[in-house]
């Protein structure tokens, strides 16, 4: 049941990021700036929407690689990789938001919304732990079976 709650919330966040994707794109404008100061980058609006599409193709069509290969063999396994692409999936939302904040003609304290970025990446290192740590703590209890007299 968990997995199938989770796999509809991967679907929601894939929703989600495909919607904000499109928003974002309308409004860029034609050169997007990725960087600023001495070496100011910028990269054309197509080619950025291209190369966000492709690492959600990517990072969202692991899932159904994964569920092919591992199958129904761990659902620990599979809950924790579906949770793995949202919160991917939410990384790619909020960093989309800042591309599109950034590069507005809106005066923002950009600083404030670091902590946001950095969050979400927090988010991905902290969710991608849990796997070693349980299969760590999984080697260490094993538990001892006591036969009665």
């Amino acid at each position: 049941m968990i997995v199938k709650i989770i796999k509809g919330v991967w679907f929601l966040s894939l929703l989600t990021a495909i919607a904000v994707l499109l928003y974002s794109y309308a409004s860029f404008p034609e050169d997007i700036q990725v960087r600023e100061g001495a070496q100011m980058q910028t990269v054309t609006r197509n080619g950025f929407f291209y190369a966000i599409l492709g690492l959600l193709a990517v990072f969202n069509s692991l899932v159904f690689v994964v569920t092919k290969i591992m199958g129904e063999q761990d659902p620990f396994f599979r809950i924790w990789f579906y949770g793995l692409v949202v919160l991917f999936n939410l990384f790619i939302v909020v960093s989309l938001q800042f591309f599109n904040l950034y590069n507005s003609a809106e005066r923002f304290d950009y600083d404030r919304i670091g902590y946001i970025i950095y969050g979400s990446v927090g988010l991905i290192l902290l969710w991608a732990l849990l796997l070693p740590l349980k299969m760590i703590l999984k080697k260490f209890s094993r538990k001892q079976i006591v036969i009665p007299d």
